[in-house]
């Protein structure tokens, strides 16, 4: 069952302003999100408007939630996912979600993030 739907855009020249302030970006982004894409304004626009869908799909904003507990990496293959931890973690369990899809893109000027919350059931087993 889905339980929430998030779409963000950010413009990549505002992560390009960031660039510069290693302070801002620390603040921002998990110190493996930085490891990843530190200069690569584009993919740190793509994350930073994944968080924002990731709260607007729970429906609930920031509240109490630290930026850098909401972590988007890339599997093997290159496909994004999300890690939450924290205050972001308790909000989703309380959302009653218990998967996180997310897609990213961006071009030129922009970046987009979308995220989608499911709540799983539980696999029957025959019997």
């Amino acid at each position: 069952m889905i339980k929430g739907i998030g779409v963000d855009i950010v413009s990549v020249g505002r992560l390009e302003r960031w660039l510069g302030d290693s302070g801002l970006l620390e603040r921002f982004f998990h110190p493996e999100e930085l490891a990843a894409c530190r200069s690569r304004a584009a993919s740190l626009a793509a994350r930073f408007a994944a968080k924002e869908a990731f709260v607007k799909a729970l429906g609930t904003g920031f509240r109490g939630m630290a930026l850098k507990d909401i972590i988007v990496t890339n599997q093997a293959n290159g496909k994004p996912e999300m890690q939450v931890r924290g205050a972001a973690l308790d909000a989703l369990v309380k959302n009653g979600a218990n998967k996180i899809h997310i897609s990213l893109t961006h071009e030129r000027e922009n970046a987009v993030a979308m995220v989608v919350l499911e709540a799983t059931e539980p696999a029957k087993c025959a019997g």
